[in-house]
């Protein structure tokens, strides 16, 4: 059974200026290569037996290899906007902009062409550029495109202004028609279909952007079985980011998807979670440390790693438990990812 309990929002993240890696992406034109040697051979073996008792699996054979010749040529054709590497920034003109709350748009930059997707892979983030004249160094920040990878000729950004970030600050300024610099993509925790039985995101603000990227693509996979459990935290119910699209999960994958919502300063009649996080809400909601293939991600601010997973030390170094609360329920340091 799952418990509602409280869970305090942590205070806004301090943005750093930090060095971040790129990460190659990988040719797919080896696919296609091998698809289209598959329909070769199976049109090869119509011609010599197509004759008596094996003309229909030899039928049904070159079908299945011309259908996944299509697929992996269109897999090719997906050209992508970012490769990472040695490929530099890129700039891409914003489209458009939406309210979605008190602090918060979304941002719709076009990709430099209609026809390419982003080239970002499950789960990964980009880097966004900024130098004002009276900046000495440029802002570099990372974020998560809450659009899907396979979108064509876009991607959307989810940013909160938060007072003194450069980029927050930057990016609610901008007006459509205007350009920022992007680069990535940057790879995070690589994701394959079922790599886990189980997954747990534990989300404050912003921090539900990588969530819900993994999540939607699970959901958005039929092969792909996973379990997943979100706790997610924030100040008022007008804080709760993607709100809508979780639900939609969850009333769609009712058996496989349960997210609760925590709020520091909730409404009257809330029915949700108040306050702080403790030992007992995760104890209850999360799957067990016992459980042999679970994995428990955790993305927010500072205050919230430290008491729920100890603090990530670097892009390159996920730190120590350090006597967080995951600790002390038992989960080991290879059993839980800080974004």
């Amino acid at each position: 059974m799952f418990a509602r309990q409280a869970f305090r929002a942590a205070q806004p993240l301090k943005s750093q200026y930090r060095r971040y890696a790129t990460e190659q992406a990988a040719g797919s034109s080896n696919t296609a290569i091998y698809a289209g040697a598959a329909a070769i051979l199976a049109g090869g073996g119509y011609y010599f037996y197509s004759q008596g008792d094996n003309a229909a699996k030899v039928k049904t054979a070159a079908k299945d290899a011309e259908g996944k010749a299509k697929a992996a040529i269109g897999q090719v054709a997906n050209k992508s906007a970012f490769t990472g590497g040695e490929q530099g920034w890129v700039g891409l003109k914003l489209e458009s902009v939406e309210n979605i709350n008190h602090n918060t748009k979304k941002f719709r930059f076009a990709l430099p062409e209609d026809d390419q997707i982003s080239g970002l892979h499950i789960a990964s983030a980009i880097l966004t550029k900024f130098k004002g004249p009276q900046m000495e160094k440029p802002a570099i920040r990372p974020y998560t495109p809450v659009s899907d990878e396979d979108e064509k000729g876009f991607l959307d950004l989810l940013v909160k202004k938060y007072p003194g970030g450069p980029m927050s600050e930057h990016l609610h300024d901008m007006t459509p028609g205007q350009q920022l610099e992007f680069k990535g993509p940057i790879p995070k925790y690589p994701w394959a279909p079922n790599k886990h039985d189980h997954i747990a995101l534990i989300a404050g603000g912003t921090g539900i952007t990588p969530m819900y990227q993994l999540a939607r693509a699970i959901f958005s996979n039929p092969e792909d079985k996973t379990k997943v459990t979100i706790v997610f935290a924030n100040v008022t119910e007008e804080d709760i980011l993607l709100k809508k699209e979780l639900e939609d999960l969850e009333n769609t994958y009712p058996q496989r998807f349960r997210a609760f919502y925590v709020l520091d300063k909730p409404p009257k009649g809330w029915a949700g979670g108040k306050g702080f996080v403790s030992k007992e809400l995760l104890k209850t909601v999360l799957p067990e440390p016992k459980e042999k293939n679970i994995k428990v991600f955790v993305c927010g601010p500072p205050g919230m790693y430290k008491a729920i997973s100890g603090v990530k030390k670097s892009p390159k170094d996920q730190g120590e438990l350090d006597g967080s609360i995951l600790e002390q329920l038992g989960y080991s340091e290879d059993q839980v990812y800080k974004f």
